[in-house]
């Protein structure tokens, strides 16, 4: 069996996205998800997140500086032009990162499983190295294996142009400085797409993915197994206008939920794990 750790992001953007990981996870098809914790809906999602859930799936924090951020809110291309040009103010940057740990810390009681970034942030120069200085004050002194773990976004080579400036922005720099600050990563990052097609052009990218991932790097004692994002969300009234990937979150959950993707997933020999494994 391949292993995978099967990670849908954005939870507690909306009750229809928590809702669909909720049940997903229940299902043992997901084995992590990513919070935005400065969401005006994360303490009412938190209840979702029971023992049962917590044992079955890593609960990781998804690093925001784009939607909800508080200290600093910019636009993605805003924000990743001024860190390319290290124009970023980094007591800023730093204050928010500590916002959402100390959000994640007092709703959950414990640290995060694993740190990840909404639309990749977490990759850009100031913003991961400031995240690397406040997670070695947070977890630095915590054996390794109980310290939360880090997914880079680096794509297969094979996964197009939109993969690559992913792993361009950053992905071998954060990979690098993690580990030599002792934190374990997840080098491989599976699931990207344009976010267009209907069901069967989802069910076809999975194909995709399940060959990419035999090409993965093989885990060792300070990486884990690849990570296959999705964003899935669970059918509501009114499309929100202000998700530009809507209609694509529902598409993934009616995928995703089906018996017979839990039932190719094991024909492909695809085994869905918990990265704190």
């Amino acid at each position: 069996m391949t292993r995978v750790i099967i990670c849908a992001d954005d939870f507690a953007q909306s009750a229809a996205i928590d809702d669909a990981i909720v049940d997903l996870i229940q299902r043992g098809v997901l084995t992590a998800t990513s919070c935005m914790t400065l969401s005006p809906a994360w303490a009412k999602s938190t209840a979702k997140l029971s023992p049962e859930i917590r044992a079955k799936a890593d609960i990781g924090l998804h690093l925001d500086f784009t939607q909800f951020s508080r200290t600093l809110r910019l636009s993605h291309p805003v924000l990743v032009l001024r860190s390319l040009l290290g124009l970023l103010d980094q007591h800023a940057v730093r204050a928010n990162i500590q916002q959402q740990l100390n959000a994640f810390e007092q709703a959950i009681g414990t640290a995060p499983d694993y740190v990840d970034g909404h639309l990749h942030v977490h990759q850009l120069p100031i913003i991961r190295d400031a995240l690397l200085a406040e997670m070695q004050q947070r977890y630095g002194k915590l054996p390794a294996p109980q310290r939360p773990w880090l997914r880079i976004s680096s794509p297969p080579v094979e996964s197009g142009f939109k993969a690559r400036m992913i792993h361009w922005l950053g992905a071998k720099a954060l990979q690098t400085a993690a580990m030599q600050a002792g934190f374990r990563v997840s080098p491989c990052l599976l699931g990207v797409y344009d976010f267009e097609g209907d069901a069967a052009d989802y069910q076809a990218h999975w194909l995709t993915w399940a060959r990419q991932l035999k090409q993965c790097p093989t885990p060792t004692a300070h990486s884990l197994p690849p990570v296959l994002m999705c964003h899935p969300a669970k059918p509501f009234d009114k499309a929100d206008e202000s998700d530009p990937i809507a209609l694509a979150r529902i598409i993934e959950w009616q995928v995703m939920q089906s018996p017979d993707f839990s039932t190719w997933l094991s024909k492909a020999d695809i085994q869905p794990v918990k990265g704190s494994h």
